[in-house]
């Protein structure tokens, strides 16, 4: 396991989610070992996609770019060492317009607003 101190880089999530999140990736390193990073991001995943509901997404790496579209409030960026995570939601709340739903990250291993 990794044992330094999560450092959010970038979010919109509210504090509590962002915690849970947080609690998630320290499982999920506790869990599996710090080269799978495809069980990590499973883990977190799943486990988000349980608490509320589906269409989350999950990116595990030590360098990556990205370039995404998010549903607003449901979106972390952060690290734990030299280990990046990447979590959002995406899919369509047909209770917002586009423009409120819609965020965008653009960026290899850095965020762009």
């Amino acid at each position: 396991m990794l044992e330094g101190k999560a450092v959010v880089r970038e979010t919109d999530m509210p504090e509590a989610m962002q915690n849970h999140c947080l609690e998630l990736a320290y499982q999920a390193l506790d869990l599996h070992e710090v080269c799978d990073r495809q069980a990590i991001a499973h883990y977190i995943k799943q486990k988000f996609d349980e608490a509320y509901g589906p269409a989350w997404h999950c990116v595990v790496g030590v360098d990556f770019g990205s370039c995404i579209t998010h549903l607003c409030g449901n979106f972390i960026f952060f690290r734990v060492e030299t280990m990046e995570f990447l979590v959002f939601k995406d899919g369509k709340d047909s209770t917002e317009s586009k423009e409120e739903a819609i965020g965008v990250l653009l960026g290899a291993g850095k965020v762009d607003s």
